[in-house]
């Protein structure tokens, strides 16, 4: 599983298509110059997702990071090629389709109807942590 936090606000803007080549906003120093290492890299900005390995980087390490980068975490399945290793955990593709999400986690209860309208068919599952760690509600979006 590979995921990918994003604000939702940005969300609106990047649908239905992730890509770098979108992003809006005023970057930090560090974060333009990790851009510019990441374009001689590689030729272009990828995408960044953290990809889930059991025992080694699990779902409460994804979810905390992706939590840190936006209000709205997607999961997917699977990426296309190409993908590029960026670090340990972190991987990279050019641009990523939302279609292919597979999960959606929020905190917040209030975005359920608004992501609903946007992907009818992905559950959206929205946590609340409680001691140290990402726990399901009870309410869980278009559930089945």
């Amino acid at each position: 599983m590979f995921f990918h936090g994003i604000p939702l606000t940005y969300l609106y803007i990047q649908y239905p298509v992730l890509s770098s080549r979108q992003s809006t906003g005023h970057r930090t120093k560090e974060q333009s110059e990790d851009r510019k290492h990441l374009i001689e890299r590689f030729g272009l900005e990828p995408v960044h997702l953290l990809e889930y390995r059991r025992h080694d980087y699990g779902l409460q390490d994804c979810l905390k990071a992706c939590f840190g980068f936006g209000d709205v975490v997607f999961a997917f399945r699977s990426v296309p090629l190409p993908m590029w290793q960026i670090s340990r955990h972190e991987i990279g593709v050019p641009a990523l389709s939302l279609h292919r999400v597979r999960w959606i986690f929020v905190l917040r209860s209030d975005y359920q109807k608004e992501l609903q309208a946007l992907f009818p068919t992905v559950p959206i599952f929205i946590l609340r942590k409680g001691n140290g760690k990402f726990c399901a509600s009870s309410k869980r979006g278009n559930a089945y």
